[in-house]
C-alpha cells in the first residue's frame, strides 16, 4: 500500500479512536501508538511545552531526553520556527540532540492550539531519509484530531 492510502486509512482511524476523548495525554498516547506500529518508526512520541522548555510526553520506543530547550535540536527548531522539520540526515542537522545514535533521520510537527504551539510530536527512523513532505503533510492534518 502506498505512503498517501497508509496514512489516509491511519488519519480515519485516528478520528474515530479520538472522536469524544478530552483527554490531551490519552490522545497523544494512542496517536503515538498507533504511528508507531503502523509505520514501525524508531521512536515516536510527543514533547510538551511547560516553563519555556519541552517536556517529554506520551511515547513509543526506546528512552528519549526528558529535557530540550527552545530552539535546540530538530524538536527546539520546530518549535523556533513554527512549522515542520524535515531532517534527511540528523549527523549533518546542526546542533541536532542525540537521545540515540541509533536515529538516522527525523521527523518534528508542531502541534497548535489557540493560535500557539502547545507540543511537538517528534518521530525518529533507523534509515537515511525515511520522511519526505508525504508525512509532513499527512502528519499536520494528523496532530489537528489533538
Amino acid at each position: 500500500m502506498d505512503k498517501n492510502k497508509q496514512y489516509q486509512n491511519l488519519a480515519r482511524q485516528l478520528a474515530s479512536l479520538m472522536e469524544g476523548e478530552q483527554d490531551l495525554v490519552a490522545k497523544m498516547s494512542n496517536m503515538a501508538a498507533v504511528l508507531h506500529s503502523t509505520f514501525g518508526f524508531w521512536w515516536t512520541g510527543f514533547y510538551r511545552i511547560s516553563d519555556g522548555e519541552l517536556i517529554l510526553g506520551p511515547f513509543q520506543g526506546p528512552v528519549a531526553c526528558m529535557h530540550i530547550p527552545y530552539g535546540k535540536g530538530v524538536c527546539g527548531t520546530a518549535w523556533k520556527r513554527g512549522g515542520t522539520v524535515v531532517v534527511e540526515d540528523v549527523e549533518k542537522f546542526p546542533g541536532h540532540i542525540a537521545c540515540s545514535s541509533e536515529s538516522r533521520s527525523e521527523i518534528v510537527v508542531p502541534v497548535w492550539s489557540n493560535g500557539q504551539i502547545t507540543a511537538v510530536l517528534d518521530i525518529d527512523s533507523r534509515e537515511l531519509g525515511t520522511f519526505d513532505d508525504v508525512d509532513a503533510e499527512w502528519l499536520e492534518k494528523i496532530v489537528e484530531l489533538l
